[in-house]
């Protein structure tokens, strides 16, 4: 039969755990009736026995509890301390008379603790730095470092403390998260504390410019750069008044990129800033003298007038700090005179003097023998530091009446006593005054009523009403100023109707349509053709007045339209100027043929090279997977044409013979419509594309 026992669970005789935690330790007495069972208790390590929670009332540090329906007793450690080490016994009263015991013992010990060890360090380049890792224990822990998964012995840069690792002369190569652990063994308890370490730099400036040019009355912006880590932030010092420049008005700095800008540049701004670079390692600064400079503006230009042949003196006078450079240019050119002789044009020097007091530069531009060709507009070109100013003036060079521009003028025609309109106007500066001449008098003079002039300010017209023969001859126009005179003769011809159209000849005949190649009869300059007509009818008449008519424009197809096939036609041309309408030519005779097929369509589409006679062309389409074929309406031989039949399929030119993939071939008729996309098709493919007209 079994001994009556108590089990306590766990089972462990020793119960060793860490201070802090929370223990469960259940005493469960193993007989075989635990109703016999009496009085069991817990006692502690003073042999006290530890009393069950009190009800309503928070739980205290030991306590004890029934539990499995009173058949077992648990002692509770809601949180163990290295005081409530010992020796713990569970007792109780077998059948009154049998006394059960059992003991078991709670040590403890101190977890692994970090004491100093924060999880991110910034320490500054180039210091021996001390990544801190301070751990508590008991029993005491041995500590090691990793980086990356590696062991970090100490040796050369690399300390071991108990403190910490020391690191002589930390870089930034240095970066990284280094693993701190701590290890127990007695315990078997290990801990690791991940710690960022990121290098902190010094911020440093890089050097600006000792001086740098600020323009009155502009906007100016210098950016300030520095290196350091983490970045640094920036501040502009005005060292004159040691103001910070984000306070001042006009000024605005940003902290994160370093720019100083100021809206508009005043006087007052000339003076030193100091850059400040700052971050939690140090500062840095450099220092800039900012010059205020005041823009050139350009004080004089005087436009001259100079006779052909003389000396033009063009000057041109500017201020500004510092003094401006002067220089010249044609108006509408980027091309600039040169300080001295023009290499170019040796008729032009250009010269220039500084007044340094004043703050003015004057510029002379020397033309000698000057041309009608340097007439026209210049540009006086102000420059300095600051900035640069243009001013246009005007050269004007006089001369005598010239009539270049009407030299390649065609005569001027009339017919039937219409009137008619010389027109005549002189260059010439200053302006001349016209006078006109027929048959060496003054019209003036003659007063005839179909002779009138009517002056239009530097224009003057000769209106002529041609009553007789003799009102068809030369006009002389005579123009004068203080520089000289000038002649022109103009012609009035009477107008005829043209000639008779030499040739006409049949180019493309169909079934209803026939296109003509008319040649023209020879036209006057200044009478041009401007129509040709057809008249045709059926060789079995005469009458020309039974005839159908049309007319042409001179620059389009000659196409006569709306025939009957097989059947015979004569024709006959005319050609049209303003006067009228001329002689009909001989006649034409041509043929329909009988109603046939209809023409090739013409494919609208340019191809990519010249193919060799009797080669297909070919056309490349813009997209990878889709073509738009177009094409023109062909002569369709007497028959309406009802549709267009398309034939497409893959293949490839073999020495200059296409082979075609026909099982992929592609069918379509296409109807009222001259275009035809395909689609779904293979990029970089040639296809062979038929199309018939039906």
């Amino acid at each position: 039969q079994k001994q009556p026992s108590l089990q306590i669970l766990p089972s462990s005789s020793v119960q060793r755990k860490p201070v802090g935690n929370s223990l469960l330790l259940t005493c469960r007495p193993d007989v075989p009736d635990t109703n016999l069972i009496s009085d069991l208790r817990w006692n502690d390590n003073r042999n006290m026995t530890i009393l069950p929670k009190p009800a309503g009332q928070s739980s205290p540090m030991i306590y004890t509890e029934s539990i499995a329906s009173g058949t077992a007793l648990a002692l509770i450690f809601n949180s163990l301390q290295e005081s409530m080490a010992g020796t713990y016994y569970c007792a109780a009263s077998y059948s009154v008379t049998e006394k059960l015991n059992a003991a078991v013992v709670v040590e403890t010990y101190v977890a692994i603790t970090w004491k100093d060890a924060p999880t991110d360090q910034r320490p500054l380049q180039g210091t021996d730095y001390i990544v801190r890792c301070e751990v508590t224990a008991n029993p005491p822990a041995t500590v090691d470092w990793l980086r990356n998964g590696d062991q970090i012995k100490s040796s050369g840069r690399y300390v071991i403390e108990n403190r910490g690792l020391l690191i002589r002369n930390i870089t930034e190569a240095d970066d990284g998260m280094y693993t701190c652990r701590a290890a127990v063994m007695s315990t078997g308890e290990l801990k690791n504390r991940e710690i960022r370490v990121e290098v902190q730099i010094t911020p440093e400036v890089q050097p600006l410019k000792p001086v740098m040019d600020a323009v009155e009355g502009q906007s100016f912006s210098v950016m300030c750069n520095a290196t350091g880590k983490p970045v640094p932030e920036f501040q502009w010092i005005k060292q004159g008044t040691q103001q910070n420049a984000a306070d001042l008005d006009r000024f605005s700095v940003n902290a994160i990129t370093g720019q100083l800008d100021i809206s508009k540049v005043e006087q007052q701004d000339h003076d030193s800033y100091a850059c400040v670079a700052r971050n939690p390692a140090g500062q840095s600064e450099s220092v800039m003298k900012l010059n205020v400079l005041i823009r050139p503006k350009i004080i004089e230009l005087l436009n001259i007038t100079v006779s052909e042949d003389t000396e033009a003196v063009f000057a041109c006078k500017a201020f500004g700090r510092p003094e401006p450079e002067i220089t010249f240019r044609r108006y509408g050119t980027l091309e600039e005179y040169s300080i001295g002789l023009q290499v170019s044009d040796d008729r032009i020097v250009l010269e220039q003097s500084v007044d340094v007091d004043k703050g003015e530069s004057v510029g002379t531009l020397r033309i000698s023998k000057v041309t009608t060709t340097d007439d026209g507009l210049y540009e006086c070109i102000a420059r300095n530091r600051g900035d640069i100013a243009f001013k246009a003036g005007h050269i004007t060079v006089e001369y005598s009446p010239i009539f270049d521009h009407m030299k390649s003028l065609p005569p001027v025609y009339t017919w039937e006593e219409r009137p008619a309109n010389l027109s005549c106007f002189a260059q010439a500066i200053p302006n001349a005054t016209i006078e006109w001449r027929f048959n060496d008098r003054r019209v003036e003079d003659i007063r005839d009523p179909n002779i009138r002039i009517e002056n239009h300010g530097l224009r003057s017209d000769l209106l002529i009403t041609p009553r007789g023969r003799n009102y068809y001859s030369a006009y002389k126009c005579v123009a004068r100023n203080k520089l000289g005179i000038a002649e022109h003769v103009m012609e009035l011809r009477e107008a005829r109707r043209p000639d008779r159209v030499p040739q006409a000849k049949a180019r493309i005949v169909s079934a209803t349509s026939i296109t003509f190649d008319v040649m023209a009869p020879p036209a006057e300059p200044g009478l041009p053709l401007t129509a040709f007509s057809v008249q045709w009818m059926e060789q079995l008449y005469d009458d020309w007045n039974r005839a159908t008519n049309r007319t042409w424009s001179p620059d389009s197809p000659y196409i006569v339209e709306g025939l009957r096939p097989q059947t015979a036609y004569k024709f006959r041309f005319a050609a049209r100027n303003v006067v009228g309408l001329g002689q009909w030519s001989a006649d034409v005779y041509q043929s329909t043929p009988r109603r046939s097929e209809p023409e090739t369509p013409r494919i609208l589409h340019t191809p990519i090279q010249d193919e060799e006679e009797g080669s297909d062309p070919i056309v490349t389409s813009p997209y990878a997977d889709h073509f738009d074929m177009r094409w023109s309406i062909p002569v369709d031989n007497g028959e309406p044409i009802d549709m267009y039949r398309i034939k497409y399929c893959p293949g490839s030119k073999i020495n200059g013979v296409w082979t075609e993939m026909e099982e992929h071939c592609i069918e379509q008729d296409v109807v009222r419509m001259t275009n035809y996309e395909m689609r779904s098709l293979q990029a970089d493919t040639y296809y062979r594309i038929e199309l018939m007209a039906h």
